[in-house]
């Protein structure tokens, strides 16, 4: 059976933009797809490229195609897209209580609660405080450079 591996968006965001190790995570991508993520990805996602734009770091057009680039990528199945369960909040509000000594921010949980629901085997991530959390619920974890959390 293949292995589930999890993206959260500080690593799959180095896929769509010029960042730090994005050739490490496209070679990564690449040798491992399909990769695992949800619909909180793709808001996080959205969010994110506004930002950019914002802060001037992409102009309009290149945000659109960026996104819509995104957005083939699960329509191809590149992306695996896991839904958004009822029991989200939940399993959220649990992992807060078990992971209670890390500086954990709210998107953080959840992308650790969807991963421990849908039986993720790997975790990557940018950020150095999710991959302690993924370590710490027993996931292997794959870290592509990036923040020392948020």
């Amino acid at each position: 059976m293949k292995q589930v591996i999890y993206f959260d968006t500080s690593a799959l965001a180095k896929w769509y933009l010029p960042e730090e190790q994005s050739n490490e995570v496209e070679k990564y991508i690449q040798e491992h797809g399909p990769i695992v993520i949800s619909e909180l990805t793709v808001v996080e996602m959205r969010n994110l490229l506004a930002r950019h734009r914002r802060e001037g770091n992409l102009d309009p057009s290149t945000e659109i195609k960026v996104f819509a680039t995104f957005e083939e990528d699960i329509r191809q199945k590149f992306l695996i897209c896991h839904p958004l369960s009822d029991g989200l909040a939940r399993g959220a509000v649990n992992l807060l209580s078990v992971l209670s000594d890390l500086p954990l921010g709210m998107i953080d949980v959840m992308h650790l609660a969807i991963a421990k629901e849908i039986q993720t085997d790997t975790f990557a991530t940018a950020d150095s405080v999710m991959a302690a959390a993924a370590k710490a619920m027993g996931f292997s974890v794959v870290r592509f450079g990036g923040s020392e959390g948020r």
